[in-house]
């Protein structure tokens, strides 16, 4: 699944995290306090912009050039430690292009948070009738929203394309993996289907999920300071009273609340999704099998497999009901936990409609990213399934035991296959 794209994934991918971490360290510790005694940094008391030139502001040039320097170091290392693998264009430099635009996603969220504050302010005194308001005002501020919604659509498409490409090809990397293994490989159950299906499946849920995660772990490094810093606005709680940093704890808790209960809620999903792709491919082969040999698909063997499938999914439908009481209950409260702790903020008149539209939006930026586990949570299960079947696949390749599921199959094979020989010419 891996290293027939990546070269020596283990060693790539914890050489990433490591790498990650060293830089977002470094950059905190040494080249921000670097970049600001070079005259980079925003000046003291200025506000940033809320329009494109956001991206021009010297600070952000100034990371930029960072930030393209450790993606460029980190590209050319593994070139040149893995430059026999076919795929590294794809595999390194495709995966480091992706999360170059993935940082610009979130770049263009914190350029939409700045403009909310001068929309929302100019909203509530347009409402409250203070001079100074025209209709120049509202349409200048769209249009503003319009330049930067228009620039990430082109950046979002041109994206997609990419991502499409990237999808395909490590795809296709594992169907000549197991292409090339296919005379150990053939008399797994729905071998085919695994092949033809499960990689493009399995690739595709992956990538999905390696964007959300960098997505997550970049806004987090972008929007923690934010919260921060409108964290001054709101100190009092409701029962909990005065806390510092009030915005950040509460986002850390109601998020690791979320990931908790949901992760309790749904430990059983994965196998139960894993088991019910097998008993479907079961009783899918049988079938098959019957359309080209009068001797398969008898009535008691599909009755045993249809029960097979019955079975798993009344056991998952019962599983994904309660899951579903507890995913549902956390969507809920999440609709209303932020505005239920800011009401004595709101009642003080300590925060403007501008300032609270930061804040509702900056929360929600650090919380989700937070709760990308409770975000996630169906599609890894759907992964988990997936790769349980790719594994017990692998398993073949590498002569280790199948799973028991496929050792009953193998067995089913052997039977039909003896009577077949047995059978009156």
């Amino acid at each position: 699944m891996f290293h027939s794209f990546f070269p020596r994934p283990k060693l790539f991918f914890i050489s990433a995290v490591i790498w990650s971490f060293v830089a977002i360290l470094a950059w905190y510790f040494i080249f921000a306090g670097i970049g600001d005694r070079a005259g980079f940094g925003l000046p003291e008391g200025a506000s940033e912009p809320y329009d494109l030139t956001y991206f021009l502001m010297p600070s952000n040039l100034y990371f930029y050039a960072y930030f393209a320097i450790c993606l460029l170091l980190f590209g050319a290392a593994w070139s040149f430690l893995a430059k026999d693998n076919p795929w590294i264009g794809w595999s390194v430099w495709g995966s480091l292009l992706i999360i170059a635009v993935t940082y610009f996603s979130v770049q263009v969220s914190v350029v939409i948070n700045n403009w909310r504050r001068p929309f929302g302010d100019t909203l509530q005194n347009a409402l409250t009738k203070q001079p100074g308001i025209t209709v120049d005002s509202f349409y200048s501020l769209m249009i503003i929203f319009a330049q930067i919604a228009f620039l990430s659509m082109a950046v979002s498409i041109l994206t997609d394309f990419f991502t499409s490409h990237y999808i395909f090809r490590w795809r296709t990397a594992m169907n000549n993996f197991y292409m090339s293994k296919w005379e150990k490989l053939r008399h797994i159950e729905g071998a085919s289907q695994r092949v033809q299906e499960d990689t493009m499946r399995f690739s595709a849920t992956l990538e999905g999920l390696g964007i959300n995660l960098i997505n997550s772990v970049m806004t987090l490094v972008v929007f923690l300071p934010i919260l921060f810093g409108l964290s001054g606005y709101v100190s009092d709680l409701p029962i909990i009273g005065e806390i510092p940093h009030a915005l950040f704890w509460l986002a850390l808790f109601w998020s690791a609340f979320g990931t908790l209960l949901l992760a309790v809620a749904g430990i059983k999903l994965p196998g139960l999704n894993f088991r019910n792709q097998r008993v479907e491919a079961a009783y899918r082969k049988e079938l098959v099998y019957g359309e080209d040999h009068a001797d398969r698909a008898q009535p008691l063997t599909i009755a045993e497999l249809y029960s097979n499938v019955r079975t798993n999914y009344f056991r998952m439908y019962w599983h994904y009901l309660y899951f579903n009481v507890a995913r549902y209950f956390y969507i809920q409260a999440d609709a209303l936990f932020l505005l239920f702790m800011l009401v004595p903020t709101i009642v003080a008149g300590k925060i403007t409609y501008g300032i609270y539209q930061q804040i509702a939006t900056a929360f929600g930026q650090v919380s989700s990213s937070f709760q990308y586990l409770v975000n996630s949570w169906t599609t890894i299960i759907e992964l988990l399934s997936i790769h349980k079947r790719l594994k017990a696949f692998e398993a073949a390749i590498d002569d280790e035991p199948l799973p028991e599921i496929d050792q009953r199959y193998l067995q089913r094979e052997a039977q039909g296959g003896e009577m077949a020989a047995n059978k009156p010419t």
